[in-house]
């Protein structure tokens, strides 16, 4: 087995792709057997595991795009080039064709005493009867055996044809007088007409009077060609020129619009989550770029908020658990200082209660903890409100004593009351509002559950108490972890700051709402739980943000 060096794959290359000579591939590094499992299961176009494969697929951006402006732009000029060709080679071949009908006319109209000699543009053979030979041009004599024409001859009666065409081929000959026509197949312009009408050609040549002559002209393509050869050494040298100026523009313009888009990853890169304080600078180009920018500085706005929160979170939670320790530890030490005087029942029964809330807050946290991370909630059930509240009640009543009193109103039919939810979960929120509700009445808390008729197909829950009440602009600050409105709360007789934040939560991964109603002053709290008494919602996991979360209030 070959030894591969540390941090390198089969191949040499380090996580970043570069090389053991630091040059860097020309395609990202795949771990050893994955190219070939993405090819085998075709995960990869065709084309592009063909040009991974032969390691010639660039990795730049610039690259790919200036090598796909070079191929739409060789594309496109070739293809205007060739339609340049063609329609220059059918204009010329046009151009010959109307000269060889215009030699055609000519010829006919020779003078009726005049033989027809002389150069011609276009080769050309004027046969009788059935093939006897009057004229032709030099090229076309190594075709032409003992006085017969190579063409047709016209025959006798019939129609006078002019002007029409007929394609004929050439066999291959070595003379150079044939070189035009050797191995060629081309069109002729023909014209008949009797045997008086030239006279000079057929007197003396054994032609019957009432014979007939035709007249055939050689459509030959040498100017066309030559027009196009002419052509093809000018677009030779001129697409690849205009191919590569595409892709050096292509390539110039996407460095160009990219420059910002470097700038940013670096700015992003120097980012860390412990201080994410960082924003990379919006180019005024009102482009996606320009988006892409925004939308990093707001990622990194929330990343800054929610590393903020975390901090504070930290720092209120090893709070919340300093001051239960120290009253815990001074306890013992006085004790154990002066153990004849101290009252060790009272002594045991203070640190029970520590302990004790001690317990409380390290469930509290580790449950916000499993909440932020999107922990599986507990199966659903279908739960009767109602006789949920009625339980709780009866129990909060025996634990007041009477003061506060706790009453129970429910404003529903039997089996109306009835959601899905987790039974833990909806019992947790329950008693954690009942908690914040007897902690701050003066003499009365009360349950109610009824239907909701704003949102058919809900059920609503609301906790009341008659104590001092929550302020309009402390509404939302309420649910956010470790808030205490008044100094006059104090961790002894106060919560831990976390109930009612542990409920919103709970509450929201069930697909409900809840919120604290806005009262008049003086009137006390009013928190009011809505929940769906449909099937259950998908619960999503949701990331923790900290202070500042946003539930609308309601007035009842």
């Amino acid at each position: 087995m070959t030894d591969v060096p540390n941090g390198r794959d089969p191949n040499g290359r380090d996580p970043s792709g570069r090389d053991p000579n630091g040059r860097r591939a020309l395609i990202p590094a795949f771990p050893p057997g994955m190219l070939r499992r993405l090819q085998r299961a075709r995960l990869l176009p065709r084309s592009v595991r063909v040009l991974r494969s032969l390691r010639v697929l660039p990795r730049s951006v610039r690259a790919r795009s200036a090598l796909a402006a070079a191929f739409a732009a060789a594309v496109l000029f070739t293809s205007g080039a060739l339609l340049m060709r063609h329609q220059l080679y059918d204009e010329r071949l046009r151009a010959t064709s109307s000269v060889a009908q215009q030699q055609v006319t000519t010829l006919l109209s020779a003078t009726a005493n005049s033989s027809i000699s002389g150069p011609w543009g276009a080769p050309y053979e004027i046969v009788a009867g059935d093939g006897m030979l009057l004229a032709s041009s030099p090229e076309l004599e190594p075709y032409e055996k003992d006085g017969h024409a190579f063409l047709t001859g016209p025959g006798r009666g019939g129609s006078l044809p002019l002007y029409t065409r007929r394609r004929f081929t050439f066999p291959a000959v070595a003379e150079p007088a044939a070189r035009s026509l050797s191995g060629q197949t081309l069109t002729t312009v023909e014209g008949t007409v009797p045997a008086s009408y030239l006279p000079g050609e057929t007197q003396g040549r054994g032609v019957a009077a009432d014979a007939r002559v035709r007249v055939y002209v050689l459509i030959v393509p040498d100017d066309a060609e030559r027009a196009v050869g002419e052509l093809d050494r000018e677009l030779v040298v001129a697409v690849p020129l205009a191919t590569a100026l595409v892709a050096g523009v292509a390539w110039l313009a996407t460095r160009r619009a990219l420059r910002p888009v470097e700038a940013i990853r670096a700015r992003t890169a120097s980012v860390t989550a412990t201080d994410p304080r960082e924003r990379v600078e919006v180019p005024d180009t009102a482009d996606e770029v320009a988006e892409l920018a925004l939308t990093i500085n707001a990622t990194l706005q929330r990343l800054e908020e929610a590393a903020t929160a975390q901090r504070r979170f930290v720092a209120d939670a090893a709070h919340e658990l300093r001051s239960p320790l120290a009253t815990l530890l001074a306890g013992l030490e006085v004790a154990t200082a002066y153990p004849d005087r101290a009252d060790w029942p009272a002594v045991v029964s203070a640190a029970g209660r520590q302990a004790r809330r001690l317990s409380g807050l390290t469930e509290e946290l580790l449950l916000l903890a499993r909440l932020d991370a999107g922990a599986p909630p507990a199966p659903a059930e279908r739960i009767d409100v109602a006789a949920l509240a009625g339980r709780l009640s009866e129990e909060y009543a025996e634990r007041a004593g009477g003061s506060p009193k706790v009453d129970l109103l429910v404003a529903a039919p039997d089996a109306a009351t009835t959601v899905f939810a987790a039974p833990g979960d909806l019992e947790r929120i329950l008693r954690n509002l009942l908690d914040n509700a007897l902690r701050h009445a003066v003499g009365r808390v009360l349950l109610t559950v009824a239907r909701d008729s704003a949102a058919p197909g809900s059920v609503l829950c609301t906790v009341r108490d008659d104590g001092a009440g929550v302020a309009e602009a402390d509404s939302e600050r309420i649910f956010e972890r470790f808030t205490r409105l008044d100094e006059s709360r104090t961790r002894t007789d106060g919560g831990t700051g976390l109930g009612l934040a542990i409920a919103r939560d709970l509450a929201t991964r069930h697909g409900g709402l809840l919120v604290l109603a806005v009262q008049p002053k003086g009137s006390g709290a009013c928190f009011v739980l809505r929940l769906p008494a449909g099937d259950p919602m998908s619960i999503r996991p949701r990331p923790f943000k900290g202070r500042g979360r946003s539930a609308r209030s309601q007035r009842l």
